[in-house]
């Protein structure tokens, strides 16, 4: 297999990820899942189908496609559909991203764990990847109140995610060294790296808007609009901002201003189904599942109570800002799925606070295994429950 080139270990992914498809569809489970385990099964983990190097000579596969996955949330930012779903995402996006905080935090700490610690890995908690759940919301056309609520909560949560790591770690790191400069840098730099996704976004948008009107060809429009997100991940990579954020105020900016984001959006669409599917089948391969046993019970805690804190914060939220039943029974068991953003957070915890990094990052990649295996077969089978995925679809 060695002498295989990219082109054609790319061609095994996508005839591997369709497969799997047709797999899951018998089984009943989302094609996100499919992609992921058969990942799993042929990475340099475990078959050795897709060897390390192939797999890390697609590295920029996941940029792109999340560049995609922001770039189309971000267009559920329409004012005229806030206004008709109203404060509630707002409110249950902080409730569930805090209320795993919070959870995560307390349990390691009750059960003797280092306090500093217990903040840096907490604050991971609150990170749900959008990736999943939108894949699983397309797939079975899900309608309805905890769709309409879900779709708003995933893209605010990245920053919710962002600020409450900034401020867990500047905690963390000034219980252990006492420096004030070096607490009000951590606290400043998330709201540096959110604040200036969203302006840099914003006027990405603005620019999107200006070309989509200038150019009136189909092919042309499509043209533009992968090219603006392109370049919204390379400049913000570039800057250090986060461009899950910005493809998201991009899009959102773009979808408020223009006449012709509806066609745009379509046509964006039916090019990105082969980029997520690479991206899921490259998740399964990364992940080395040699890792789980070395956890041990902080690990479990941590998958476990992440979950329990998503679930209560939703409900709370949804509670406090008066939504329907549903959305209060059902939304949180969507909120599990957790990569990309916890990865890099916990990539970051490696240099902030070294003493803490190797750990955390073990805990966390660990939790990505389970989450992102486990993480859409529960979100589908919540949509079904509240009656948002018809049972024949």
């Amino acid at each position: 297999m060695e002498s295989l080139n990219i082109y054609m270990y790319l061609a095994i992914a996508m005839i591997l990820g369709l497969l799997s498809s047709k797999i899951m569809d018998k089984i009943k489970f989302p094609n996100v899942t499919g992609y992921i385990i058969i990942g799993l099964i042929a990475g340099p983990y475990c078959l050795n189908i897709l060897t390390l190097e192939a797999v890390e000579n697609f590295s920029l596969i996941p940029d792109i496609a999340l560049g995609f996955i922001a770039f189309s949330i971000g267009a559920e930012f329409k004012l005229s559909y806030l206004k008709k779903v109203g404060k509630s995402p707002i409110i249950i996006a902080f409730t569930e991203a805090v209320g795993a905080v919070l959870v995560v935090d307390l349990v390691l700490i009750l059960t003797g764990n280092d306090v500093a610690f217990s903040l840096v890995l907490g604050a991971i908690a609150a990170a749900t990847a959008p990736a999943a759940t939108l894949m699983v919301v397309r797939q079975y056309n899900a309608k309805g109140p905890v769709t309409n609520t879900l779709l708003p909560v995933v893209a605010i949560d990245d920053a919710v995610a962002l600020m409450c790591f900034g401020l867990s770690v500047a905690i963390a790191k000034s219980i252990n060294s006492m420096e004030a400069g070096s607490m009000l840098a951590t606290l400043i730099d998330p709201v540096i790296e959110i604040v200036g996704a969203l302006l840099f976004g914003a006027l990405l948008g603005v620019i999107l808007k200006f070309l989509t009107t200038w150019y009136t060809g189909k092919g042309n429009r499509l043209t533009i609009a992968v090219a603006m997100v392109f370049l919204c991940i390379g400049v913000s990579d570039m800057l250090g901002l986060s461009a899950l954020l910005a493809c998201m105020a991009m899009s959102a900016v773009f979808t408020n201003i223009s006449e012709l984001s509806e066609e745009v959006f379509k046509q964006v669409d039916r090019i990105t189904p082969p980029i997520y599917l690479l991206f899921f089948f490259i998740s399964g391969a990364e992940l080395d599942i040699t890792i789980l046993p070395t956890v041990g019970v902080i690990g479990a805690m941590y998958v476990v109570f992440r979950v329990v804190g998503k679930v209560l914060g939703a409900a709370f939220g949804a509670q406090v800002s008066k939504a329907e039943p549903v959305v209060k029974k059902y939304l949180g068991f969507t909120l599990i799925p957790q990569a990309g953003v916890a990865i890099g957070l916990a990539g970051m915890a490696t240099s902030i606070v070294p003493e803490y990094g190797y750990k955390v990052q073990t805990i966390i990649l660990c939790g990505t295994v389970i989450y992102e295996l486990v993480g859409p077969l529960v979100t589908k089978m919540a949509l079904t429950k509240a009656g948002e995925i018809e049972k024949n679809a």
